[in-house]
């Protein structure tokens, strides 16, 4: 008889001292978490490595990880060729994702331009004409719906064209985007790319790891410069820009005496129209009428953070919690609409008498309660939600334990903020950035990113890393479930100041803002993007995006949008660092082809390391590298811009 599994020490899953209460209390409760499944599932070593291909009825065939030259695949593909492929699909199934969400955005745009949808409307008409200006559409002079239509044409290119470069072309460093001409990887629309990844990565196509690798670029970059740049910024047109809010995060959040309804997901459809739904006062009405002292909207996941970083909107925690509030038994109601949903969300939902709902046509749960989002008339759901939601708080039955902790940080720091915090409303301008990258005080920028993953310590590696880049004076970007690990690490806030170097301590406390910058959901990448094109179009840090001091990585990356997000930045000039795990044979050609020659050819490069402090050194040495090739690695006398400098600089441009 088998002997039973010895479950692993709740200490050593997560560092969130909430999920840690709530792993403990579904142990006790016998509801099992993807923690203790993932303990169970071991992971196949094969694939772990990427050294299987199923494309074929032939095989599956299976390689030798330890010699992986030794055998080929029944038709005689190589290794490498397995290798390529298997990763060209993951990008391919990640930009697919970005591109749906993309798409869903852009689809809504049209609508609201049009009139057929009356709950949403434009928020930020400033942000609109910036974008429609940048894409060289007229505006001057013109009627904002028809600048509006004109632009919804033009970024209806970037999924539907054939031929051509995708608009946001118009958006890449001249440099840069010179290197993607000559090496051919323009991406010329996103269904092109990815239908053509996925061709060309079937049996019996394409068999060159390196010509395999050029559509892999191609397809990733249609995505970071394509559909999740453009979610983004119809997000933002459609429902404003975010600029920095103080919120509270972590479990605490979560009221007894109020009707908690968790929104969790992706698209920030839903939950805006949740909070216009929760703003009604007769759905307001009945929650009092129940015995609630209000209706209590959490987020979750990336769909919280798009919408914590506009209206500041509590969040109760990232991907590997959302099983783990459950167990609370004090959520209402939890309903979700695309990516990153456990499937089992709804068997731990079911046992804490919690109503989970999927409301959108492409994600439903077998056996979920689905009540469709019409973007129409999406308040008819949202409605619906909430009152099954105050339904289940008067019938409450499963005893109720909510972790104490609340975290408070500040988040939503937009490119356009970024912009104004560091030259004010008339002089807005990274300079002073560049300023301090080059003189020393900041020693370079790095996006930490990603995932949670149940087979890592969860949350640890995100907070070690920072702490580590920010001690060594690295100012670090954040976006998706990495943006909330350090939130609940209170790293977020201008008191994280203290845990800096002195180089860039000062530079935030003279500027008040935190070292890690939030700037919203994993979609929302693209923010780092534009950032770093405006880093160089300010000049003094080299002529394309791979001069950059700058590095980004996912420290517990999971899902397959992770590798197309890792890989359209280093097609784009990034160093990335995956920890965790790599999907890749050891010893292959075109391990040396992602790790070493892309950047040979003027591209970023990837790489892997498993202890955070080692992603960090990583990360600094390549950081420092740059600084190097760029002649600014000497000391300088470090002189940091107030705003009289900024006046003197924008008098003198």
């Amino acid at each position: 008889m088998a002997k039973p599994l010895e479950l692993i020490k709740v200490e050593d899953l997560t560092i969130c001292e909430s999920t840690a209460q709530m792993i403990t209390k579904a142990r006790k409760d016998g509801v099992e978490l993807f923690f203790d499944r993932a303990q169970a599932m071991k992971p196949c070593p094969i694939g772990e490595q990427s050294a299987c291909c199923k494309h074929c009825s032939m095989g599956p065939c299976r390689m030798n990880v330890n010699s992986p030259y030794d055998r080929v695949g029944v038709c005689g593909a190589t290794i490498d060729t397995i290798v390529a492929r298997n990763f060209g699909r993951m990008v391919a199934a990640g930009t697919a994702a970005h591109t749906d969400h993309g798409m869903a955005m852009l689809e809504l745009f049209r609508d609201v331009i049009n009139g057929k949808v009356k709950d949403f409307s434009i928020k930020d008409p400033i942000k609109l004409l910036e974008i429609a200006t940048s894409l060289d559409i007229p505006t001057e002079g013109r009627d904002l719906k028809a600048v509006a239509l004109d632009l919804y044409q033009e970024l209806e290119r970037t999924y539907t064209q054939v031929d051509g470069e995708i608009p946001m072309m118009k958006r890449v460093p001249p440099k840069t985007l010179e290197l993607w001409r000559a090496a051919g990887i323009v991406p010329r629309g996103a269904m092109r790319e990815i239908m053509e990844m996925m061709h060309r990565t079937a049996m019996g196509v394409d068999q060159d790891y390196e010509n395999i690798t050029k559509q892999i670029s191609r397809t990733a970059l249609a995505d970071g410069w394509g559909g999740s740049m453009v979610s983004t910024d119809i997000s933002d047109i459609l429902f404003g820009t975010p600029s920095p809010v103080e919120i509270e995060c972590d479990m605490g959040v979560l009221k007894e005496d109020q009707v908690n309804i968790i929104v969790h997901g992706h698209e920030p459809i839903l939950l805006e129209a949740m909070i216009i739904s929760a703003a009604d006062p007769v759905l307001q009405g009945m929650a009092k009428d129940a015995g609630a002292k209000g209706l209590n909207l959490v987020g979750m996941c990336c769909s919280g953070l798009d919408v914590m970083s506009r209206h500041g909107l509590p969040h109760a925690g990232n991907f590997s919690s959302t099983e783990a509030v459950l167990v609370t038994g004090a959520i209402d109601a939890m309903t979700v609409d695309i990516q990153c949903i456990k499937q089992d969300l709804k068997k731990v939902a079911d046992f804490y008498d919690t109503p989970f709902i999927t409301t959108n046509y492409r994600a439903k749960i077998e056996g979920a309660l689905h009540i469709q989002l019409d973007e129409h008339e999406p308040l008819k759901c949202t409605d619906e939600i909430i009152i099954k939601a105050i339904t289940r708080f008067k019938t409450r039955k499963k005893p109720i334990q909510i972790p104490r902790k609340i975290a408070r940080g500040v988040h939503g720091f937009s490119f356009e903020y970024i912009n104004y915090m560091l030259g004010g409303s008339f002089r807005g301008s990274f300079t002073p950035l560049n300023e301090n990258i080059i003189n020393g005080r900041i020693r370079g920028v790095a996006g930490v990113v990603g995932c949670t993953n149940p087979r890592s310590k969860h949350d640890y590696s995100h907070v070690e890393l920072v702490k580590e880049l920010i001690k060594h004076d690295v100012l670090v970007l954040q976006t998706g479930c990495s943006q909330m690990a350090l939130a609940k690490a209170g790293l977020t806030g201008p008191g994280a100041a203290a845990l800096a170097g002195p180089g860039l301590a000062e530079v935030c406390e003279t500027v008040g803002m935190p070292p890690v910058l939030g700037l919203g959901a994993c979609v929302d990448n693209s923010r780092i993007l534009i950032a770093a094109s405006e880093m160089v179009k300010v000049g003094g840090l080299g002529d394309s995006l791979a001069d950059l001091p700058a590095a980004g990585c996912a420290p517990e990356w999971m899902s397959e949008k992770a590798i197309a997000i890792g890989h359209y930045f280093v097609a784009s000039g990034i160093y990335v660092v995956f920890g965790h795990t790599f999907p890749m044979t050891k010893g292959t050609k075109f391990e040396k082809h992602l790790f070493e020659d892309l950047e040979k050819q003027g591209f970023g490069k990837w790489a892997f390391a498993d202890d955070p402090r080692e992603m960090a050194r990583l990360m600094i040495a390549h950081i420092d590298k740059k600084r190097q090739q760029l002649g600014i690695d000497k000391t300088r006398e470090r002189v940091l811009s107030d705003m009289a400098d900024r006046r003197g600089l924008d008098a003198s441009a």
